[in-house]
């Protein structure tokens, strides 16, 4: 089925609301969600650990920590409660993130039976499928993703116990990386070069001479493709293959990119196709997904990442953050002294709809209008029934 991604216009007259057609929650997350309440619902009285954060979310993480849930690592791995206190009697939830295989094996040791509450994205485990795969055929797997994300954190752990792995960052790093498969840079500086992100063992005179690509799954799909496909040109550059033998140095993995991840980002692009004064987007300041979503806003008209409704703090103020130098920023004069003031929002996967909903209700507050957010989207819902 052919995919629409325009966007649905909430007219409120003098503000006019253009939301992405597809925004927040994916099925990992409300999997990832609905495991974690019905863990503690299911534990009364146990000690109930998530390993790190549920999801890039503050106040999804602030209401689990409210019913007791606490926190073994920040989301860099910082150790938060010493795995040393743990008992076979704790429960410990794996993120949707996943995790590495080391940890798992910490916690099996302990005696915590870490699968019943499991909550890994399906889309996630499909990552280190495809990279175990392509293990079988003898290639290095080259990871797509931060580094110091949770996610990459699992799925370079995954592909390194089947085979070579390293993580490129962005395009630059893969340039950089393919100097090693050319002979431009000497093999000997690789292991300074990427000191961190490689697999033990990882042998750059050999291992690049066979290589895939895969992704954290919630990385730009235009950047991993580009990068997948520098490196393949790479490859049959350097041992002068062309596309019926390519195979040979190069495995063609399908794009390992989530669907959610991938949707959000089309209905972005169908977003930014309508004229408008700015656009918002809302999540939590360390979610991948939704940084992308802001750099892609960002590309055409102003953009204010914010967390919640409580960042408009006025008509004219607006607190936001600036994913790029990491603070958050306080701008004037955000909204336009025009009518209709044309506003683009859309919010990542792991941000509940309720939050996207408080920021429409506070945006139209400023201004003069006869209908109201419940009534509006009351008609919209009426209207998809007729169809």
């Amino acid at each position: 089925m052919k995919k629409d991604f325009t966007p649905a216009l909430l007219d409120f007259g003098p503000v006019q609301i253009y939301l992405a057609r597809h925004f927040g929650f994916c099925y990992g997350v409300e999997n990832a969600i609905d495991i974690a309440f019905r863990t503690i619902e299911e534990n009364p009285g146990k000690r109930i650990f998530l390993l790190s954060e549920m999801i890039h979310n503050p106040q999804v993480n602030a209401d689990l920590q409210q019913r007791g849930v606490q926190f073994l690592q920040d989301t860099y791995g910082k150790q938060l409660v010493p795995y040393e206190t743990l008992t076979k009697d704790d429960v410990v939830i794996i993120p949707a993130f996943g995790t590495t295989l080391a940890i798992e094996e910490k916690l099996n040791a302990i005696g915590i039976p870490i699968q019943k509450y499991n909550t890994t994205c399906p889309f996630v485990e499909k990552v280190w499928n495809r990279s175990e795969q392509i293990a079988k055929k003898n290639y290095t797997v080259i990871v797509h993703g931060k580094p110091t994300h949770e996610e990459t954190r699992a799925t370079f752990s995954h592909a390194a116990f089947h085979t070579p792995t390293v993580v490129v960052n962005d395009m630059k790093e893969a340039i950089a990386l393919s100097k090693y498969i050319t002979g431009e840079k000497l093999h000997e500086n690789f292991y300074a070069e990427f000191e961190g992100r490689f697999s033990d063992g990882f042998d750059a005179a050999k291992d690049l001479q066979r290589i895939g690509v895969v992704n954290q799954t919630t990385m730009l799909a235009s950047d991993t493709q580009a990068i997948a496909d520098f490196l393949k040109q790479v490859m049959i550059y350097e041992y002068h293959l062309n596309e019926n033998n390519v195979e040979e140095r190069f495995a063609e993995t399908r794009d390992t990119l989530c669907y959610a991840t991938n949707d959000n980002q089309s209905a972005v692009y169908g977003l930014l196709a309508t004229e408008a004064d700015l656009a918002i987007v809302v999540g939590g300041y360390n979610s991948s997904n939704t940084s992308h979503l802001v750099e892609l806003c960002e590309e055409k008209l102003p953009t204010y990442f914010i967390s919640n409704e409580e960042k408009i703090l006025s008509r004219s103020l607006v607190q936001h953050y600036n994913f790029h130098t990491k603070e958050e920023l306080t701008t004037a004069n955000f909204l336009p002294e025009k009518t209709p003031v044309k506003i683009l929002i859309t919010s990542g996967a792991s941000c509940p709809d309720a939050l996207v909903e408080a920021v429409i209700e506070k945006l139209v507050s400023f201004f003069s209008i006869n209908t109201s957010v419940k009534e509006l989207a009351a008609a919209f819902q009426t209207a998809d029934l007729r169809k």
